[in-house]
């Protein structure tokens, strides 16, 4: 009889395909390199836009309530990186995230969100628009079913890659228990540079 492939992957198959998401598993060329290095890389990720160069991307990360200085540094630091040819990667949260990915599409450059959702739940809903910028000027991502929501067990597990896909990452404004230091905290366990403002 051979293998069939189940009815849930199938649909999940299709409605990327409806949604133009593509899925790119670990052994495909775009693939971001540097995860490739991590102990539990995701074995596929779903891809909204283009992945180019990625091996060379730096992490910007901190506080959701950040102060307007922070967020003017991590937006400053972002368009300055960017400009530099350096892809900025986030999580495209409320903060200190939407103000990395601001910075680098400012200075014309590729930003990368990775989502704690599927690519059809846009989290936070007010970054709507900020989700398809990212989208056309370089890509969102994530390793969740695509209806997926953004619940609280996904976050740390996007931060690996967050952290695994880049060569450093710039902590802004983290409070003391936060996903941001969980991220920094994992860019040390996976031999990445952690900067701090």
């Amino acid at each position: 009889k051979g293998f069939r492939f189940p009815d849930h992957l199938k649909k999940e198959i299709e409605l990327a395909k409806k949604k133009q998401y593509r899925i790119l598993t670990f052994f495909d060329s775009e693939y971001p390199p540097l995860l490739h290095h991590i102990p539990d890389p995701p074995p596929y990720i779903y891809v909204k836009g283009c992945l180019k160069h990625t091996d060379q991307s730096v992490a910007v990360v901190g506080s959701r309530n950040a102060s307007g200085y922070g967020k003017s540094m991590a937006m400053r630091l972002s368009r300055d990186l960017a400009s530099l040819g350096l892809n900025i990667v986030s999580g495209m949260a409320r903060g200190i995230d939407t103000a990395a990915h601001i910075g680098a599409i400012s200075a014309k450059g590729q930003t990368i969100a990775v989502l704690g959702s599927g690519l059809g739940v846009i989290y936070p809903p007010e970054n709507r628009r900020l989700y398809d910028e990212i989208s056309e000027n370089g890509a969102v991502i994530s390793e969740f079913p695509i209806a997926e929501g953004p619940n609280a067990y996904n976050f740390p597990a996007r931060n690996r890659i967050i952290s695994g896909m880049t060569l450093g990452t710039l902590v802004v404004e983290a409070t003391q228990r936060s996903g941001s230091l969980i991220t920094a905290r994992l860019a040390g366990e996976q031999g990445r540079e952690v900067f701090a403002v």
